[in-house]
């Protein structure tokens, strides 16, 4: 794989966990779920996995924010794979602003992996681990 494919497939995969970021953050349910393949895995500690785009639109509609958030996500590092797919890793700490200002809630990683569909990349599935 050439450096400016490389390049590209990571430009790529930053941009779906950035609009997954503010999406979620403001609420808008059908842009997250957008994001993802009509088949993904939505995985978080202590819960079944979230599978489809009818579950994972459920689940996101019941935690749209009822106050200000923001997740905040960092160091991803992105791992071109097979064709039309990638890895990605990141860390991750979700603040809300309460009566008495921001606070961090959670601090956690990320593991993607995302594939190309419908000309964009989309995630496939999603692991998520709180520290």
């Amino acid at each position: 794989m050439s450096d400016s494919t490389a390049a590209w497939v990571a430009a790529g995969v930053r941009s779906v966990i950035g609009a997954h970021t503010q999406a979620q953050d403001a609420g808008r349910t059908d842009d997250v779920v957008a994001l993802y393949t009509p088949d993904a895995v939505l995985e978080l500690p202590g819960m079944d996995p979230i599978e489809g785009h009818d579950a994972l639109r459920e689940a996101f509609k019941s935690w749209a924010p009822t106050q200000p958030q923001l997740h905040l996500v960092t160091n991803t590092v992105v791992t071109p794979g097979a064709e039309g797919e990638a890895t990605a890793t990141s860390d991750v700490a979700f603040l809300q602003r309460g009566e008495s200002g921001w606070a961090v809630h959670l601090v956690g990683h990320y593991e993607d992996t995302l594939r190309r569909h419908e000309g964009g990349w989309r995630l496939h599935r999603r692991s998520t681990t709180f520290q």
